[in-house]
């Protein structure tokens, strides 16, 4: 009896012991349909922030499990599963998909819909679709990637990039997109202090209803950025990136042998002044660059009840000008708790950056094309730093006053630099009422604070600074913008029946303030000391309102209107209206197409709407501004000089407009593994804010802004998407887009043709003109004659007009710098545990000048005022003399057609290399930046802006080498 005792103690312990033992799970995720593995599965314990995720096979582990605990599996497109656990601790489980979450969710503006749902043209980008290489500023990771959306970032590292979408709106007022950051809009498009790998997605609305809820800012579309917010479950992650740039191209210009038998043949008067050296100016001022960036990203619950992500990156970006370097530091915090059982739900997110910025002046790009290469980069006997420099002939000589001056000395003996630190942040809050849950409302409350600060330092014998004393240069600034907004808005959803209504409705509120001072030069006693400047704070203020209506879940209705004011227009034109509707019928839902095996989704969109434009305005002020004229600023009147004050106007400036028709169409075929859309639009932009020319004595300027004329954009989108294959072992996608624009001026006004495009190569030259019937920025030049022999005459243009008199009525507009076409086309494959993706853009029909060659490609120029001068060799195909008889001709119109491989990266991942650690990989990779460009452009680089090649700052290949550890 008593053996049986024990015996029953035994078995009933060891079966509690089984019951509530923590035991190790593990298992494999498939997708039920294909049993295709699925890699980042979510595996979290119910009821608690502890959990794991699947790797690249589908695979994974979770320790500590009890016996009776639920597993809680998520996936994006697929519908949740839970599993309690039971004796089964090896488990095989199979995910459906899930027609509702299969929607993406798209952010657009104050609130969210689906790309099912979406009515306007919106896009949205997730991270897994970034463009991949060397980005270091965030708008590079959208490169190429959207149709109707062109970025041109030059060679400087931390650049700005300029961002077109569908071509812009407007002649001299701002053509940048708004730019939203978790519901913060910004000033501008300088997003250099934001780090690239804190953003989680990017919305781009690109039609008018859908960037109408923005009224005034939303002409040129709309970019939205959703940074990463906390989660429950534990991460840890570290990014390291490595590259190594460097410039290979060149301008070709005579060397040093070269240019002694030139000066000898051109200039024979001329050869005393030729040195001995054989320099490349070209590759003294450039140089190969080594950059780093490393981010480390914690996420997790904190106190049990706070969703919470920390990132803490940096990024040193050496360029590959002498001097040139970039510096960041970024620290993000985001905060997302829910309380109340998700009624109240708080979204807090706090940036802080710091920048530090050494500028190199990119104008010695210039100059190293120019300077002597008989002459060496350095003197011992130089009173200028040792640097060599141009001196005059006389006993003692002195530095030639007009001559171009050293340039690696200009790059070396001048600190020109910068400290910004920015932050930006916002608080939302978000209640969903107990009483009425189809009702919330929402308060948003953000601010963008930025204090820059730079210094000029060169020393007292740097030539850059000479006069007829050696002062050297101690100047510098400080620069303070501030930019606050509150948006409150309510939102109202229900379904009556077949009937669902979205309604919102809202108040908007923005202001922007900045000051200043510059410094003079403290060395020169000449100088006038420190200016100090306040701005004029601008204010907008917005009510708004949208509608979503959609029928039988086939019908959708969107209606927005927003009435927008300005304190940078009177009274009497303060305010405006805006608005849009979108219409869109789901095809594909209706029973002649919602069994075929071939159509699984389409979608007919129409849109209409207005947005506004108040950018891009000297000044902020709307008063009219008075001058009193002066000995310097005098009109006669009967004979007799008449000082006045004459008013700048500035009251009677009003909104300019834009209204854009749209149609549109989505689809998705085989079951969506194909996916697209077709757009077709039309923008007119009316009352152009723009700067034109006034009669004489009106003014004493002659150009003053006006609202005058019309512009007119026509446009046509196309992209697709496939998942080529996907199987277990092999997933290969594509995203393939192409966009046709077509901008018009329909009228200036009475303003008639406007010179704009200004060029080097003499005093108020313009390359480009504004006329009616053309393409804004079309190229203005004269109709090269050749001889019998091809070789072009210099200085022989055609008579266009017949009027046997060669003036600028003979001149002809020619192309312009915008694209007739313009493609993009990424691809990632995944093979087991390698991936490789890359990124190829081109551009078709687009004209550049190449200023380079129109402003130095002659022999006079072998002269560079009292000293010797390079000039490029294309001056052997013209044998032109004097710039100022050829600056004009269309022989220096080139087309910029390309296409460029932007980057490719090769990648290995090692799953679970830790076996201590439930759920770790590490990810090596390797890639190039700017790999080939393929170009009949003789220039740099084919991709310049505005069309005017007046060698900026080159772009280099780059050689990266990086790896992404996860915990």
């Amino acid at each position: 009896m008593k053996k049986f005792k024990l015996l029953l103690i035994g078995l009933l312990l060891s079966t509690s012991f089984t019951m509530f033992a923590q035991q190790t799970v593990k298992g494999v995720v498939k997708e039920k349909t294909t049993g295709i593995a699925l890699p980042g599965v979510s595996v979290v314990i119910k009821g608690t922030s502890k959990g794991s995720q699947t790797d690249f096979d589908g695979n994974f582990i979770l320790e500590k499990v009890n016996t009776g605990n639920t597993l809680v599996f998520r996936y994006l497109g697929y519908a949740d599963k839970e599993i309690v656990i039971g004796s089964n601790f090896n488990l095989t489980v199979e995910l459906e998909e899930s027609f509702e979450q299969l929607n993406e969710i798209v952010v657009v503006g104050y609130g969210t819909t689906t790309v099912r749902d979406a009515t306007g043209s919106v896009e949205a980008i997730s991270e897994k679709e970034f463009t991949k290489g060397n980005i270091v500023t965030p708008e590079n990771l959208l490169s190429g990637r959207v149709a109707g959306v062109n970025i041109t970032t030059s060679g400087a590292p931390g650049s700005g990039s300029q961002i077109r979408i569908r071509g812009g709106s407007s002649l001299n007022a701002s053509n940048d997109p708004l730019i939203v950051i978790d519901g913060l809009p910004l000033s501008g498009v300088n997003l250099s202090s934001i780090n690239p790998s804190d953003i989680e997605s990017f919305s781009v609305l690109k039609d008018a209803s859908a960037t109408a809820i923005y009224g005034s800012r939303g002409a040129n579309g709309v970019i939205i950025i959703t940074t990463k917010k906390g989660r429950k479950e534990y991460s840890l992650d570290y990014d390291y990136q490595m590259g190594f740039g460097e410039i290979n191209n060149r301008v070709n210009v005579f060397d040093g042998n070269a240019f002694r038998d030139l000066i000898a043949q051109q200039r024979p008067d001329k050869v005393g002044l030729l040195g001995t050296a054989n320099t490349n100016w070209q590759d003294e001022i450039y140089q190969k660059s080594v950059s780093t960036q490393h981010n480390l990203t914690a996420r997790g619950q904190i106190f049990g009840a706070i969703p919470t992500r920390l990132s803490i990156g940096f990024a040193g970006i050496e360029g590959n000008l002498l001097t040139s370097q970039f510096d960041r530091a970024t620290v993000s915090l985001s905060m997302n708790p829910s309380f109340f059982d998700n009624h109240f739900k708080i979204a807090l997110n706090y940036n802080r950056a710091f920048e530090d910025n050494r500028f190199a002046d990119s104008g010695q790009v210039n100059a190293a094309l120019r300077y002597d290469p008989s002459q060496p980069v350095y003197d011992s006997t130089s009173p200028f730093g040792g640097f060599y420099q141009h001196l005059t002939r006389t006993p003692g000589g002195i530095l030639v006053q007009n001559g171009t001056r050293n340039p690696v000395a200009a790059l070396l003996q001048n600190n020109n630099t910068s400290n910004v630190f920015r932050q930006y942040g916002n608080l939302k809050l978000e209640y969903n009422f107990h009483f009425l849950p189809e009702l919330t409302i929402t308060a948003n409350a953000g601010f963008d604070k930025s204090t820059a600060k730079g210094f000029v330092l060169s020393p007292l014998n740097s030539p850059s600074n000479y006069t007829d004393l050696f002062v050297g240069n101690d100047s510098g600034y400080t620069n303070n913008v501030l930019n606050e907004s509150f948006d409150a808005y309510f939102t109202y959803v229900k379904t009556f029946d077949k009937l669902k209504a979205d309604v919102m409705a809202g108040y908007s509120y923005q202001s922007f303030d900045g000051s200043g001072n510059n410094t003079g030069n403290t060395r020169n006693p000449t100088d006038a000391g420190t200016t100090t400047y306040v701005n004029t704070p601008v204010a907008l203020v917005g009510f708004l309102a949208r509608a979503n209506l959609t029928y039988n879940d086939k019908y959708l209705l969107t209606l927005n209107y927003r009435r927008d004011g300005t304190s940078r227009f009177g009274p009497e034109n303060r305010w405006g209206n805006f608005g849009g509707a979108a219409l869109a019928w789901r095809m594909s839902d209706e029973e002649f197409l919602k069994d075929s095996k071939v159509i699984s989704e389409l979608k007919l969109r129409a849109s209409y709407g207005l947005n506004g434009q108040q950018d891009g305005i000297q000044g902020d002020l709307y008063l009219d501004r008075y001058r009193f004229g002066n000995q310097n600023s005098q009109y006669l009147f009967d004979g007799s000089p008449i000082q006045s004050t004459i008013p700048s106007p500035r009251s009677n400036l009003k909104w300019e407009n834009t209204a854009t028709v749209e149609l549109g169409v989505d689809f998705g075929l085989y079951d969506n593994k194909i996916t697209g859309s077709i757009n077709a639009f039309q923008k007119n932009s009316t009352d152009l804010l723009a700067t034109v020319a006034v009669p004489d004595v009106a003014n004493f300027t002659n150009r003053v802004t006006q609202n005058i004329g019309d512009l007119q954009v026509n446009g046509l989108e196309f992209t697709i998407n496939s998942d080529i294959i996907k199987t277990a072992d092999l997933n290969w996608n594509l995203n393939f887009n192409a966009t046709y624009l077509n901008r018009e001026i329909i009228d200036l006004g009475d303003s008639g043709d406007i010179d704009v495009g200004g060029i080097s190569g003499g005093t108020g030259r313009f390359a480009q003109l504004y006329r009616e019937g053309y393409a804004p920025n079309s190229f203005y030049v004269f109709k090269q004659l050749y001889n019998t022999a091809g070789q072009p005459i210099e200085g022989a243009y055609a008579d266009l007009n017949g009027d046997g008199i060669l003036n600028t009525s003979d001149k002809y507009l020619k192309g312009n710098p915008q694209a007739d076409v313009t493609f993009g086309f990424q691809s990632s494959i995944d093979y087991k545990n390698f991936d490789i993706a890359f990124n190829l853009r081109a551009s078709v029909g687009n004209y550049i000048y190449n200023n380079v060659n129109s402003s130095s490609a002659q022999y006079d120029l072998l002269l560079d005022n009292a000293v010797l001068g390079n000039i490029p060799t294309s001056v052997l195909n013209t044998n032109f003399n004097t710039t100022a008889d050829v600056i004009a001709s269309d022989i220096y119109l080139e087309n910029g057609s390309f296409l460029r491989m932007d980057n490719i990266t090769l990648g290995y991942t090692f799953d679970r290399p830790i076996k201590k650690f439930a759920s770790n990989s590490i990810r090596l990779w390797a890639g190039m930046q700017n790999v080939f460009t393929l170009t009949n452009y003789s220039g740099l680089d084919p991709e310049v802006f505005d069309g005017i090649d007046n060698t900026t700052y080159p772009r280099p290949r780059t050689f990266l080498l990086g790896a992404n550890i996860k915990f």
